[in-house]
């Protein structure tokens, strides 16, 4: 089964409604990509167009007493398809666990909301030669039971290259994401068609050598993502 090259444009907490509504009207996506829009909470309701949406975090309870939080039942219910979890900012910020992660993503899955469950490295564990243990602990702890190759997606992110203008060298990128396609494969049936994502300082000068990876299914675009003519021009540079 081929995989559907995945393109989400994750905007963090930045924007105005107006603006919001602006940015998805002028973003087109490309036959044969799934592109995906992760607004902020409150502008999930002002995205017009054709992409999907996703939101930048869930709950992992489904209701009740839990002030600010927002459920998966709910982001179902504003037009959801998709959510990012355990972004590296929610861990180094919000200190989130893997287990953490592994709860919301559950949750997500139950609501038919399809996660993008994050992992990466620090600079440190980088530099200590930690990286490959790093990424089978976050996959091993963060991935949850009833996961499929179709029901969750994997976005790789080294902590030390985002938002910091750092990119991981084409091998590092190719290196761990092989080693992510062989964890899935092993613990998933299906684990071969799962899409694995890269988020890095991804931008339109580097996405098409990125996406041009075996095992790069697609980009977790940041900052490149809040401006239409770079995020189309990262859109455009898959090939299909």
């Amino acid at each position: 089964m081929k995989r559907t090259p995945f393109i989400a444009g994750n905007w963090k907490m930045n924007g105005t409604r107006e603006q919001a509504a602006k940015l998805s009207a002028a973003i087109k996506p490309q036959a044969g990509v799934d592109v995906v829009l992760c607004p902020p909470f409150l502008h999930i309701s002002a995205i017009v167009g054709t992409c999907a949406i996703g939101a930048q975090d869930v709950s992992d309870r489904d209701d009740g007493a839990f002030t600010g939080d927002v459920s998966a039942k709910m982001l179902a219910d504003m037009g959801c398809r998709y959510v990012i979890v355990g972004h590296s900012e929610r861990r180094q910020y919000h200190r989130e666990t893997d287990a953490l992660v592994s709860a919301k993503a559950a949750k997500a899955m139950e609501a038919g909301l399809i996660p993008i469950i994050c992992v990466g490295e620090t600079k440190a564990e980088r530099e200590a030669g930690l990286t490959e243990a790093v990424i089978e602990t976050q996959i091993a702890g963060s991935v949850p039971a009833g996961a499929t190759g179709q029901n969750i997606v994997i976005a790789y992110e080294p902590v030390w290259a985002i938002g910091t203008g750092l990119v991981a060298s084409i091998d590092q990128i190719a290196q761990v994401h092989a080693q992510i396609r062989g964890l899935l494969e092993k613990r998933l049936a299906d684990g071969g068609i799962l899409r694995i994502i890269y988020g890095g300082s991804v931008k339109a000068d580097n996405a098409a050598e990125i996406l041009g990876l075996d095992d790069v299914d697609g980009a977790l675009v940041g900052g490149a993502s809040l401006k239409a003519e770079s995020f189309v021009e990262i859109i455009r540079a898959v090939k299909v």
